[in-house]
């Protein structure tokens, strides 16, 4: 008999169709044979990570020597990455926070967009020296052009006051997404970058499913999570204020602003742009993972 038809049905529903079957029997009973049997409900557990990437350490490894080299040289490191879009309106929102006693904040009951105000794109880029940040609220869609887009703005903000000397960029990302490893647009839209800002931007990419380890995770959104718990994001502004009031005991500090261009997607790259590239591979996956784009033009910064 395939598992499927009878484990996760009720107490009552099995005892009724045993019953059928010619063995009246009552719930109770079915509960205590199956607890005798070593059988309870139970909800699945992720554990199993597939199969990983035979240099998945090694790809470690290569980023730890890269971000030690840069900040040796006092080039800087950013960590970049797209936070989980949110509801913008007065929708629930996961945790709590201290109201008067019997007085919650109200809101809807169905989480159905709000086509006037859409959602929120946070796209944040993560300075792994100076321990800052700054988070582009997006009001379109997470494409690659706003990934690097945000970088742009990180650079003129904070990134070359705090660098003026620098000369080059290590950025560390995760393999998929606006900021994939097989993104054409991404790769270009960095060319774009460095050309104008005359930096040489390498990128060291997470191996497929170590997002989690990538370090603007538990050292940037987590806190920013942490901070709007339990309060609707009632407006772009509002979500904008509570990324920028964001701190921690250690020092972090967070700017943050709103981004409302439009950013099509489904751009399509020819192979013919790509050979215009001055993409340098590295020895190690330089094909996938490891590579710097380099300024096609000196510029003065």
């Amino acid at each position: 008999m395939s598992p499927l038809r009878w484990t996760c049905k009720s107490t009552r529903k099995l005892a009724e169709e045993v019953t059928e079957r010619g063995h009246p029997v009552s719930r109770t009973t079915v509960a205590q044979v199956l607890e005798a049997l070593g059988y309870s409900l139970q909800g699945t557990r992720k554990t199993q990570e597939g199969t990983t990437h035979p240099d998945r350490n090694a790809q470690f490894e290569y980023i730890n020597q890269q971000v030690h080299g840069f900040q040796r040289r006092g080039q800087p490191v950013v960590s970049v990455d797209a936070k989980k879009k949110e509801l913008v309106g007065e929708f629930a929102n996961a945790g709590r926070e201290y109201q008067p006693t019997g007085q919650p904040e109200r809101v809807r009951v169905y989480d159905f967009m709000d086509k006037r105000l859409g959602k929120a794109n946070p796209y944040g880029v993560y300075d792994l020296t100076a321990n800052a940040g700054w988070v582009s609220v997006g009001t379109d869609h997470d494409t690659a052009q706003f990934a690097v887009e945000t970088l742009r703005r990180w650079w003129y903000q904070m990134g070359h006051a705090a660098y003026p000397q620098a000369g080059e960029l290590l950025i560390t990302a995760d393999g998929g997404g606006s900021n994939g490893s097989r993104s054409r647009r991404w790769k270009v839209e960095l060319q774009h970058l460095a050309d104008e800002t005359g930096l040489a931007l390498t990128v060291c990419h997470f191996p497929p499913g170590t997002s989690k380890w990538n370090k603007i995770e538990h050292r940037m959104f987590c806190h920013i999570t942490q901070n709007w718990r339990g309060r609707p994001l009632i407006s772009h502004d509002v979500i904008v204020n509570l990324i920028a009031n964001t701190t921690t005991a250690t020092g972090l500090r967070i700017h943050a602003a709103l981004d409302t261009k439009a950013y099509p997607i489904g751009l399509k790259v020819p192979k013919e742009q790509m050979k215009e590239l001055r993409l340098q591979p590295k020895r190690f996956h330089g094909q996938d993972w490891n590579y710097t784009s380099m300024p096609r033009l000196t510029k003065n910064r």
